[in-house]
């Protein structure tokens, strides 16, 4: 199939244009990368998924529609700055007060008035600084260069390996969810200050992601649960997880003497390890380049945060590798790498008459545990006090 008739097929076109328009095809080739890593995937693990169809499977479950300039969930923007474009997250619940730190005043209400105004004084490069300064998901939309992609270490197999997933939201568990179709053993590990977000979204959504795994909750801030996260990580074959390195040593957890001691770890961040950029996955592909243009040239959102879907598949298949002399390996995955590599230069221009196919959705293979359900068996099997 050629790249336009993976778009086409993925249900991403469905999600891409204005309300009142015309669906357009989105820039670059990532349909046709997800359907290459799924069957990477399927290949190692004989766990076969539509990866293309990933892409806008969330939008299955929620049934989110195509807003142009707002994405898809409704909870990023694009807007223009002083020489540009910038997209604009305002997910999480004290982001309104992170807005108003970043243009310097209080925002009553709602928050996108003011912060128009003032991105509209502001060059890109400011917000980018102010941006990772406050820890607000933002960045100048600039297409980056493909990075160099890396060879992988020889793949080995899934089944059976325990896997720790510190992650949240989407991109961590789609690939732990997909080690777990393939025969892994998924801890979801939360804090009991800090549970996974998307617990409080679609139902069936996580339901879908978290089906199969195991749950426990650990509280960092008692020596008890800084020596279960220790002794968990320790026990891992594989550690994914996404947040910035300074928030996992404030738990006690170095990712470096894990892979000494031959584990396999990865990293998933906005930007990657070095940077201190948070991002989600509306802003992070928007802001890497992968954004539609409307007739007047206004970029507008492709799809449904498909920075997530995109690292998560690529997480999985690099969690199906290991360096063959046993010893560990570090992922530092960034989120606007793996977007950047899906984009080759082909433009974005109206569907016409390609077949629009809509979202489509896996049905979940069983509940997800509630939070923590699983806390004692595990710590009994770490050999620790329940």
């Amino acid at each position: 199939m050629s790249t336009a008739g993976d778009w086409a097929a993925s249900g991403v076109l469905a999600l891409t244009g204005r309300a009142d328009g015309p669906p357009l095809l989105p820039p670059g080739r990532a349909a046709t990368v997800a359907g290459e890593l799924a069957d990477r995937f399927a290949e190692r693990t004989g766990v076969r998924v539509d990866g293309a169809a990933l892409l806008a499977e969330r939008a299955a479950f929620t049934g989110g529609r195509r807003r142009g300039a707002v994405s898809v969930g409704g909870s990023c923007r694009l807007l223009p700055t002083a020489d540009g474009w910038a997209a604009v997250s305002c997910a999480r619940p004290d982001d309104p007060a992170l807005l108003g730190a970043l243009v310097g005043r209080e925002l009553p209400g709602d928050p996108w008035p003011e912060v128009a105004a003032w991105l509209r004084e502001h060059p890109g490069a400011v917000l980018a600084e102010r941006a990772e300064l406050l820890g607000v998901a933002a960045a100048p939309v600039a297409p980056r260069r493909a990075p160099q992609v890396l060879p992988e270490p020889p793949h080995r197999p899934v089944a059976g390996l325990l896997v720790a997933d510190f992650s949240a939201l989407w991109a961590g568990p789609l690939c732990t969810s997909l080690l777990a179709l393939a025969g892994a053993r998924v801890v979801k590990v939360e804090t009991p200050g800090r549970p996974d977000g998307a617990r409080y979204g679609h139902p069936g959504f996580y339901r879908l992601l978290h089906a199969g795994t195991r749950s426990v909750v650990l509280d960092p801030a008692s020596a008890t649960g800084r020596s279960a996260l220790a002794r968990l990580v320790d026990a891992a074959d594989v550690v994914v997880e996404a947040s910035r390195p300074r928030a996992l040593a404030a738990w006690g957890l170095d990712a470096a003497a894990a892979v000494a001691a031959g584990t396999t770890w990865i990293s998933l961040t906005a930007a990657g390890r070095g940077s201190g950029r948070v991002g989600f996955g509306d802003d992070v592909a928007a802001a890497a380049g992968l954004v539609a243009s409307d007739t007047d040239g206004t970029p507008l959102f492709c799809g449904d945060a498909l920075a997530d879907p995109l690292t998560g598949l690529t997480a999985a298949v690099l969690a199906t590798t290991a360096p063959a002399d046993g010893s560990g390996v570090l992922h530092d995955v960034s989120m606007t790498d793996v977007v950047a590599r899906t984009l080759d230069g082909t433009p974005s221009w109206p569907a016409g008459d390609l077949p629009v196919a809509l979202p489509r959705r896996r049905e979940p293979a069983g509940d997800a545990p509630v939070a923590g359900a699983d806390t004692a068996d595990v710590l009994r099997e770490l050999g620790l006090p329940c």
